[in-house]
């Protein structure tokens, strides 16, 4: 018989990839399935990104790489910092990985031991909470609901901070509310962190340029806390890179070696040509993919207006990334012929076999009583989906 270890069988799947999983095989039975579930841009990668991979295949950048990634590219990437979001990195802060997430690991890995505490806004993204515990730490989900438009307060941040508290970990633009923070609302949660030294600050700004409200803002570019915020971002979502697997950290040099020290030993350096793709994408800036974030922006709209339109559900209005997060808890209880709805992953399941629509539930986020929606789809398939998501809930008595 297979040993499985504890740390296997105590972690969940993620339900995101789950129910991605069930609409493809849903879909290979005939089924048409219209996925909602998956945050990947339905645009592929732009030419300019891609020629630049072409010519790196061309001039044989086919060897290992320094585990931290190409010289040039930490250069790109601390242009882009800089650039953006005021930050000031140099080389030595920064390493590249196989996606934000892979960041992530590494830096919970490294910095996180047994019975260490991690202070997590919820909702939050689904693999905050599963790395957290693998590293044998324990999440501390602090939730705000969608009538604080899904944002913590400093208060509700301050309660949660204990002796055992060793990081704060966050993201903005967010998944999977797509609310963000404003500069006075990170203004407020800084002024608390400033008080414990001990804590390390961690933002997620994979979505940084999926932002409908004007310019993002880096809770590391504050000076109280900017000597112990590390900086995650990549080029999945903005650049339509998923395929890639390229993501970044920024941090104080002593987290960012210590993070290439775990890297080194579990998947060394992420691949030669995404780097080189990334030097150019990076290097030639936002405005580039302009077209795609003013899709995303129409979508948001169109979306919202949808939503605003089926009885018994609250809905805000996301600033940001490209997810809705709907309150459902009107249809928690009700029941469709021998089905009944007890919580939103019962939801999300009836959805996907009665309306064909996945979706992903609120449970996996740490916020029970809502769903995930992505819009990043077609505005026909998202006139669909949600008409057959409309429908499938009326249907609930």
């Amino acid at each position: 018989m297979v040993h499985f270890s504890r740390r296997l069988l105590q972690m969940a799947e993620s339900e995101t990839l789950a129910m991605a999983r069930l609409s493809r095989e849903l879909k290979a039975q005939g089924k048409d399935i219209i996925n909602l579930s998956l945050g990947e841009p339905d645009f592929d990668t732009p030419d300019y990104i891609k020629q630049a991979a072409k010519d790196a295949i061309d001039q044989n950048y086919s060897h290992y790489t320094p585990v931290a990634g190409y010289d040039e590219l930490l250069d790109a990437i601390c242009l882009k910092l800089k650039r953006d979001n005021g930050l000031d990195f140099k080389r030595s802060q920064i390493m590249v990985s196989t996606g934000a997430k892979q960041c992530i690991a590494n830096l919970v890995m490294a910095c996180i031991d047994e019975g260490d505490e991690v202070i997590v806004p919820a909702p939050y993204w689904v693999s905050y909470r599963e790395i957290i515990k693998m590293a044998g730490g324990k999440p501390v989900e602090v939730l705000a609901g969608i009538d604080q438009d899904f944002k913590v307060s400093p208060e509700q941040v301050e309660k949660a901070i204990t002796s055992k508290t060793k990081m704060f970990m966050f993201s903005s633009p967010c998944n999977p509310t797509g609310s963000v923070y404003s500069y006075e609302e990170l203004e407020s949660i800084v002024n608390v962190l400033a008080k414990y030294p001990d804590i390390t600050v961690v933002s997620d700004e994979i979505y940084e340029l999926i932002n409908f409200v004007g310019k993002h803002v880096s809770i590391g570019s504050f000076d109280q806390i900017s000597d112990r915020t590390v900086t995650i971002n990549g080029l999945s979502k903005a650049f339509a890179m998923t395929g890639w697997r390229l993501g970044y950290l920024a941090a104080p040099e002593p987290i960012a070696k210590a993070c290439i020290k775990m890297q080194g030993q579990f998947t060394s350096a992420t691949c030669s040509i995404a780097q080189r793709a990334a030097i150019t994408a990076l290097t030639n800036g936002p405005e580039k993919v302009s077209n795609m974030i003013a899709a995303f922006k129409k979508r948001n709209e169109l979306t919202h207006q949808l939503l605003l339109e089926i009885p018994n559900i609250i809905v805000n209005n996301p600033q940001g990334a490209f997810y809705f997060f709907p309150d459902i808890s009107y249809y928690i209880g009700k029941s469709f012929g021998n089905t009944k709805i007890q919580n939103s992953d019962d939801l999300s399941m009836y959805l996907i076999h009665e309306a064909n629509v996945s979706t992903v539930p609120g449970s996996a986020f740490g916020a029970e009583n809502y769903i995930r929606l992505s819009y990043a789809t077609s505005e026909d398939a998202i006139v669909k989906a949600v008409e057959r998501i409309k429908v499938a809930l009326l249907n609930l008595k």
